[in-house]
């Protein structure tokens, strides 16, 4: 028998055999062959193939259960071949577009009974359909009865569920684990009551009343107009008096308990359908002469039953099965329109702007979020793609990749920004105000890409990253706050890394080459075996073998001895807080380390080669790949020393599955926003994840728009966003958006400097004209040529502060223009929310019908020195760079390892163009100094270090911390903003 591929939404593809009587192949747990069972003998299951059936045209007249009377009348096989050929046409139809799905139906019974089964493998043999028989125990509970059903409901591969069981084991609790979009035959409430109200559109007709009405339509009797009785109780009843009153029946409903009044109501009755009862006699003269009647149930009609119109559900058998198909291959359509893009149908929240605007914290709680699940919903996620943490954030798996990979991208805007003063200059609140004009007041489809903030700048200087004023992304405190432990686990399995490194030191230290291979080659139950990471390993080495006795004591030293340079390790510890004296530390002190001493020291989570992997990776396995390529160290033989020779990848890979999901979040108008990754843009690459770009541009559609942010200014984090992060993707952006503002171009044309914490000069508070016409003409046009420079058209987004003047609100947009933007408009969202930041939306709108010439700024085979010099001229005006020996030996080092051509990360004080922090504007004839030169070769970049650079941030005096509070009664937390 042929195998069916079953494609899952949740995990790809899977082959499963689908011989009769044999086992679905990854089904979960207990599903042994037939006459095998579990010590319990709680449960077999049983697959047909489709394979190999006949068409409908091709059931004899012989293969249906011959009715004993009446046969013109009640023609069965003939309505049972028609549903057959129309069910058949329609998966055939289905099966063209998505051959690699076929519908499958669950059957689940108590017991191994096959009889009532017979009529179900025939039909859906003939309709080409799947069936699994999941046979529970006799004497199954109703708890073991829920339980498979709600493992049918998740398993996507399952299109309808047949609770084939005693009517006792039918409880409301079973029925109703039954979702409604499975239930093909009809009985949950949810969809009774479709029926009932009139609304069929979303749930399933019980096949018996769809063969009920199917006779009564074809019967040589013509029913339209007169009047049908239905005896008994239950949903089958309630279903078919709905139905045959919408098709011009007179519809009555009774009861078995009282018999007199039964027997009028029968009399009158052109029609009789008996449901609902066991063991019931019903006397022939009840009936009206010449009246039909059909039992769905086993009712005794007295006399001679040959004299009456008579049929029942047992000779509707196979019409019955032919109306369930039916029913499995609608939910079928249904679940592949779903698994097809979905437009938007997003609830805005209401803002209600107060002035003076409150306070970051304030705003943000008087807003409530809507649930996560609802969110998720309406920009078209299933269920299944959604795992929440919490009410108002979850993950996205990326299986949504592969549902949406034939749905074309959105348009593709990065918010990038001028020089920023140590203050910084809003891009994240520009980004989140931007992406509420377009989808809240434009009515354009737009996602928010953000980084996860550090907690560093969160108890430090700078605060958190979820916007300000009325342009938030909402909870705040949870967005700067943990959110869903990325960073966690991040330094989890950074520092295991680290940990591996120093315990690999000392035991190669302390131990020979053959008690270090028998530890790390241990004999299990008699037999020594490779792991599947060491084999990795023996391979890199050249040593083709995995039998661990046939190697020679040569091969054995090699494998067992990484042979770790201590001056030449590059692997330092993180933690996510800004501890300047971890910046240089001594490890190995103790007594039990035997004297294996060395200086070491700790960076900023973020700064982690771990983080920049989480932010361009685009799949799992590219992600383990990746951790396995990151080198620690260099051996003193000068070999590269990576995480895969350490035998950690597989570990990290683990530490890492959850962190690789972004999180779904939201802003204060209820807009969908990623929060993914969170890499600095001085010591990184500064821009959120590849993945979470990537999901939101299927998920806005063809016309819809992603924003997200480079950090710092568009010399640092927007050159990097082109030439790493747009490298890695394959991503091209449609337009910049370049965030200015009055105060720092003041600063840039000259005017005092600006530090944290320490009341502004009057010049940044008063109209000074002057002061902003030096900015635009240094700084503000320098970025914009930089931007060009990629083939990238610029819009200009003013950040406008209550201290800033028309007058200079007007001058920075005109000479905005002036130095080559499309378009340079004031932004008002941090007092207005999204309608603050309309104006902006439509020129975004604009710029992004143009057409776009993108190119990277050098081509990646050039050598690393060329094009660390590309970078420093083009970009950062400097007239040359300068190597020191150390930088210079290093990337001669690079080079012959083969790291050459992988792209620039240059790290460099955000506060200037230029390495000199204090020199603002646009500084050009200087020569860039190139301290020392490293390599990030799982996260695929070159770094050069661009003057004095920490990688761990140090508290300032007065941190953040002193503010920040938690209210013991209400659990609120106080001061954070």
């Amino acid at each position: 028998m042929n195998a069916s591929v079953l494609r899952s939404a949740c995990g790809g593809l899977r082959t499963h055999s689908l011989r009769p009587g044999g086992r679905v192949g990854g089904w979960p747990r207990r599903c042994p062959p037939p006459g095998q069972r579990f010590a319990n003998g709680r449960c077999v299951a049983r697959t047909w193939s489709s394979a190999g059936g006949g068409g409908a045209d091709s059931l004899p007249a012989a293969n249906f259960r011959k009715q004993p009377h009446a046969r013109h009348k009640w023609d069965h096989d003939r309505s049972a071949r028609e549903v057959v050929q129309s069910t058949k046409e329609k998966v055939a139809a289905l099966q063209r577009k998505n051959p690699t799905v076929q519908p499958l139906l669950a059957i689940v019974q108590a017991g191994e009974d096959d009889e009532l089964l017979e009529a179900s493998k025939e039909i859906t043999g003939k309709i080409e359909l799947n069936v699994t028989q999941i046979c529970l125990s006799e004497e199954c509970t109703e708890d073991e009865i829920v339980e498979e059903v709600l493992r049918l409901n998740e398993d996507c591969r399952v299109h309808g569920i047949y609770l084939h069981l005693p009517p006792a084991f039918l409880t409301s609790r079973v029925l109703n684990a039954l979702k409604p979009e499975k239930d093909v035959e009809g009985v949950t409430d949810v969809n009774v009551g479709s029926l009932v109200r009139g609304d069929s559109s979303k749930g399933f007709v019980p096949p018996t009343a769809s063969a009920i009405l199917d006779l009564l339509e074809k019967h040589d009797a013509h029913f339209e107009g007169k009047t049908v009785l239905v005896v008994g109780e239950g949903p089958l009843g309630l279903v078919l008096l709905a139905l045959m009153e919408r098709n011009g029946m007179v519809a009555l409903k009774s009861t078995w308990s009282s018999r007199s009044h039964l027997q009028r109501q029968m009399m009158q009755a052109d029609v009789v359908v008996l449901t609902g009862a066991e063991g019931i006699s019903v006397p022939r003269s009840w009936f009206r002469p010449g009246a039909a009647v059909i039992r769905c149930a086993p009712t005794i009609v007295t006399d001679d039953r040959h004299s009456l119109d008579m049929t029942s559900t047992s000779d509707m058998g196979h019409l019955i099965a032919a109306y369930r198909a039916r029913n499995i291959v609608h939910s079928y359509s249904r679940w592949l329109q779903e698994q097809q893009y979905q437009p938007w149908r997003l609830r805005n929240l209401k803002l209600q702007p107060l002035t003076p605007v409150p306070s970051d914290i304030e705003i943000s709680r008087a807003q409530a979020p809507k649930p996560v699940v609802q969110l998720a919903e309406e920009i078209g996620l299933l269920s299944e793609e959604l795992e929440p943490y919490g009410r108002s954030k979850g993950k996205v798996k990326l299986s949504l990749l592969e549902r949406l990979h034939t749905q074309p991208n959105g348009k593709y805007v990065l918010v990038a920004g001028i020089t920023p003063t140590p203050l910084g200059e809003g891009k994240s609140t520009v980004t989140i105000g931007l992406v509420q004009a377009l989808s809240a007041h434009l009515k354009l489809n737009s996602f928010g890409c953000l980084r996860q903030p550090s907690q560093g700048p969160t108890f430090g200087v700078k605060g958190g990253a979820a916007g300000g004023g009325y342009a938030q992304v909402i909870p705040m405190e949870e967005f700067n706050l943990h959110l869903t432990g990325d960073i966690h686990a991040i330094t989890a399995a950074n520092n295991l890394v680290a940990a591996a490194i120093d315990a690999r030191m000392l035991h190669e230290a302390t131990q020979s080459d053959k008690a270090l291979f028998n530890r790390l080659v241990p004999t299990l139950n008699g037999v020594r075996r490779f792991s599947p990471i060491q084999i990795s390993r023996l391979r890199r080495l050249g040593i083709d073998k995995t039998d661990p006795a046939a190697l020679t004591p040569q091969e054995v030293s090699s494998f067992v001895r990484l042979d770790l340079d201590p001056s030449k390790i590059t692997w330092q510890r993180v933690v996510d807080t800004n501890d300047r004296f971890l910046r240089k530390i001594t490890v190995g002190q103790a007594s039990t380390e035997k004297g294996q001493i060395r200086e070491t020291g700790f960076d900023i989570a973020v700064a982690s080669e771990i983080m920049a992997i989480l932010a361009l990776t685009d799949s799992l396995a590219d992600m383990r790949n990746r951790l396995a390529r990151m080198v620690v160290g260099t051996s003193r033989s000068g070999r590269p020393v990576t995480a895969e020779d350490l035998g950690v990848s597989g570990a990290l890979a683990v530490l890492m599955k959850d962190a690789i999901k972004p999180t779904l979040m939201q802003t204060l108008e209820g807009t969908p926003v990623f929060v993914h990754a969170g890499p600095f843009a001085n010591i990184a690459h500064g821009n959120s994840s590849v993945l979470a770009d990537k999901l939101a541009l299927k998920l806005v559609g063809r016309d819809g728009f992603v924003v997200t942010e480079a950090g710092f200014g568009a010399d640092i984090g927007m050159e990097k966003f082109f030439n790493i992060k747009c490298r890695a993707s394959g991503l091209r952006p449609s337009v910049v958006v370049l965030v200015a503002t009055v105060r720092a171009l003041k600063m840039h044309g000259g005017g005092p400097n600006v530090s944290a914490g320490a009341p502004l000069p009057k010049e940044y508070i008063d109209e000074n004209l002057s002061l902003v016409t030096g900015g635009c003409y240094s700084n503000l046009r320098k970025q914009i040529q930089i931007a060009h420079l990629f083939g990238v058209p610029v819009v200009v987004a003013l950040n406008v502060f209550k201290t800033d003047t028309e007058a200079e609100v007007d001058l920075v947009c005109r000479l905005a223009k002036e130095c080559g933007a499309s378009d340079a408009v004031p932004c008002h969202h941090w007092a207005k929310g999204g309608q603050g930041c309309v104006a902006l939306a439509k020129a975004v709108d604009r710029a992004a019908r143009a057409p776009s010439n993108f190119q990277f700024l050098y081509d990646a085979e050039m050598p690393i020195v060329e094009k660390i010099r590309t970078i420093a001229q083009k970009v950062y005006g400097a007239e040359d760079i300068e190597l020191s020996s150390e930088a210079k030996a290093k990337t001669d080092y690079y080079t012959q390892q083969g790291y050459g051509s992988l792209p620039i990360c240059m790290a460099k004080t955000h506060l200037s163009l230029s390495h000199m922090p204090d020199k603002k504007g646009a500084p050009t004839g200087f020569v860039l100094p190139i301290r020392d030169v490293r390599a990030s070769v799982g996260a695929g970049f070159i770094y050069p270090l661009v003057g004095t650079m920490s990688t761990m941030p140090g508290l300032p005096t007065r941190p953040c911390f002193y503010d920040i509070d938690l209210d013991p009664v209400t659990e609120e937390i106080t001061g954070l903003f």
